[in-house]
């Protein structure tokens, strides 16, 4: 299965549905009041942190998601249906980021977790809710609220307790399976591991998750390997476990294998570079790991690491390893989770309006009191044109414009109308 970690979407809440304006119809009544109904409210949009999914492999070939939108409203006052909320099923660590703003709306980093991040509109009001004792048969209803389509970005991070790294070779993915009933892909060349690789150890009555991350070479930080594609999936890790191959046998320095991976992890994130790290020399079965354990165990153990010598191949040497994960784990703090940001669109107006001048000399008027006011307006009714000359008037929109230097047949825009200014 390919694995995908990183992609666009577009995602919709609901439209609420439009108010409708009728007027009752009864044999031997001559004259029925309005009765039209309000429009339903449009559905929310929502992410679901699925524990099943691995990928956001079928987001690659849907890349739209709509909620539905309210129905209209009827007449005899009967409410249209609201419409059915969308969810979205992302695995478990996806952050949802908006990609015009850059805020993360979303970080699904717990099993079932739901967000609503998208509302969806109001429905409209039907004409019967716009009866006065001077205004007693209304002809025009208002539009329900129309909702914009949002571009955001997935981005899956690894849930994991511990990352497993090291230089592409040096054994990494054999320890999980020693450690785990995982069973990733092994073979004797580099990049056999394309994707994260996840288990669950189990060590005196305690459980953690381990995670095998690929892809980290020299360069890494700046795109070589799969290194920039994999960092991320170690920015949640509470431990690394920096896997050598103390032995050499591909003919490297294990002690300069491990400056080299924490040379890249520093260049890519402090936060990366802050993370407790044991160090694991593993293949101390074959010729030579001996003289090499001794010299790196001294350079090692002098900057502050733990070192166990260890060997995947007869899976030996694991105990202290894991005693040691189990002991800091319980004193660490928790999986980082980041901060969530909320969008101001759907369900909900914001208040008030501001004035600027565009390029082109326009009055471009926006804000909450605005986009209500378009929303609830029909551009097809002459009464809900003539309600919405009031409002403008009503909320000191027109006084504002003069106050910036409006005059006669200067052009005004709201939203996507445009209308020359008449004094």
């Amino acid at each position: 299965m390919q694995f995908v970690d990183k992609l666009k979407i577009f995602i919709k809440a609901g439209n609420g549905g439009d108010g409708c304006a009728a007027f009752h119809r009864e044999k031997f009544v001559a004259k029925g009041g309005p009765s039209g109904g309000d429009g339903g409210r449009g559905g929310d949009l929502i992410f679901v942190a699925d524990p099943r999914l691995s990928t956001l492999l079928d987001f690659k070939f849907n890349r739209h998601y709509r909620a539905q939108n309210g129905e209209n409203g009827r007449g005899e006052l009967q409410t249209g249906k609201d419409g059915e909320s969308l969810t979205v099923h992302v695995p478990v660590g996806t952050i949802v980021r908006d990609v015009e703003s850059g805020a993360i709306l979303a970080d699904m980093s717990e099993p079932h977790r739901e967000k609503t991040v998208l509302y969806g509109g109001k429905g409209g009001k039907g004409n019967a809710r716009f009866a006065t004792p001077t205004r007693q048969a209304p002809e025009f209803a208002s539009n329900g609220q129309k909702t914009p389509e949002r571009e955001v970005e997935l981005e899956l991070k690894t849930i994991a307790d511990v990352g497993i790294i090291g230089l592409p070779s040096v054994g990494k993915s054999t320890i999980l399976s020693v450690l785990t009933a995982a069973k990733p892909k092994i073979a004797a060349y580099h990049f056999t591991t394309l994707t994260p690789n996840l288990g669950v150890a189990q060590r005196h009555s305690k459980s953690f998750v381990l995670a095998d991350i690929p892809g980290l070479i020299e360069g890494a930080a700046e795109g070589a390997g799969l290194g920039h594609d994999f960092l991320r999936h170690i920015e949640r890790t509470r431990i690394l476990v920096h896997v050598l191959d103390i032995s050499g046998s591909e003919g490297r320095d294990p002690l300069d294998d491990f400056e080299k991976i924490n040379l890249e992890l520093s260049r890519f994130s402090e936060g990366l570079a802050r993370l407790p790290q044991l160090v694991l020399a593993n293949k101390m079965d074959l010729t030579g790991a001996e003289e090499n354990f001794e010299r790196v165990k001294a350079e090692v153990e002098s900057k502050g690491y733990n070192i166990f010598p260890v060997s995947a191949a007869t899976a030996k040497g694991f105990d202290k390893l894991l005693d040691c994960i189990v002991q800091m784990l319980d004193i660490l703090p928790p999986v980082t989770v980041f901060e969530e940001a909320e969008l101001e669109l759907g369900g909900e107006y914001g208040s008030g309006f501001t004035i600027h001048r565009d390029d082109s000399g326009a009055f471009v008027v926006e804000g909450g009191d605005i986009d209500r006011l378009l929303d609830t307006t029909d551009p097809e009714s002459q009464t809900s044109m003539r309600r919405f000359q009031q409002q403008l008037i009503k909320r000191g929109i027109i006084t504002a414009l003069r106050e910036m230097g409006c005059k006669e047949g200067d052009t005004i825009k709201l939203g996507e109308w445009e209308f020359d200014f008449v004094d």
